[in-house]
């Protein structure tokens, strides 16, 4: 084994690098597409066939990462606290929009699922999709989901509401930053709040909200609805 392979903090500082590439050409070139955590993905995957380091090695050195990953999404908790007046003034808005948001995609991925003919554990795998990673796969595993299933399709999720939610807002007319903070947390949980937290505080503390609320609430609804297919 090379000492590169060997080395402690291979994964940590890999990824470290890829996403500050990802962040300099998104700045640097503005297009929508360069989302920093889609490029860091591409980049990391690229170093470790390059190198041929294999994933167990990557991922147990870059386990500083996910140790640090709680504590990030604490943090989010600030924005929301110099928003509770305005969040109190909205309580039963709010309180909609985040129902609705979780009612909706789990309508969704069951329309989908009948109208592909997705096997059972596929449909229950696909439920969490819009919640937060460490919430969404407890949620997989417990309904006998596959849990790799779910978070592939949580960072795709992800990525993919943080690179169109702007668009879709233009497109749609929505000006109001509740709405647009709501909409992105509901609909792609942390990496949709950081698009959020660019916008204004407002949207990122409602979206920073949402995570938490949405992620509780697909913790009650997705065993209600695992058996419908």
């Amino acid at each position: 084994m090379s000492a590169l392979q060997q080395s402690v903090y291979l994964g940590f500082v890999i990824s470290i690098f890829a996403y500050m590439c990802g962040a300099w050409l998104k700045q640097k070139l503005g297009w929508a597409v360069l989302n920093p955590l889609l490029v860091s993905v591409v980049l990391v995957i690229g170093f470790l066939l390059v190198f041929h380091i294999d994933y167990n090695t990557y991922n147990s050195s870059a386990s500083l990462i996910s140790y640090l990953l709680t504590p990030a999404t604490v943090c989010l908790a600030i924005p929301l606290y110099r928003q509770l007046e305005l969040l109190k003034k909205h309580f039963a808005a709010v309180g909609v929009a985040i129902v609705s948001g979780v009612f909706t995609s789990a309508a969704c991925i069951f329309a989908m699922s009948l109208v592909f003919k997705l096997e059972h554990e596929t449909y229950i795998s696909l439920l969490p999709k819009s919640i937060t990673t460490a919430i969404g796969m407890g949620v997989s595993e417990e309904v006998g989901g596959m849990v790799t299933v779910t978070v592939v399709c949580i960072i795709i999720t992800g990525i993919f509401g943080n690179i169109i939610g702007e668009t879709i807002f233009k497109v749609f007319g929505i000006r109001e930053p509740m709405a647009k903070g709501l909409a992105l947390g509901t609909s792609a949980h942390a990496i949709g709040t950081a698009k959020a937290l660019e916008l204004g505080e407002v949207e990122g503390a409602m979206s920073s909200l949402s995570i938490a609320v949405a992620g509780l609430m697909t913790v009650v609804v997705v065993p209600l609805v695992a058996g419908l297919i």
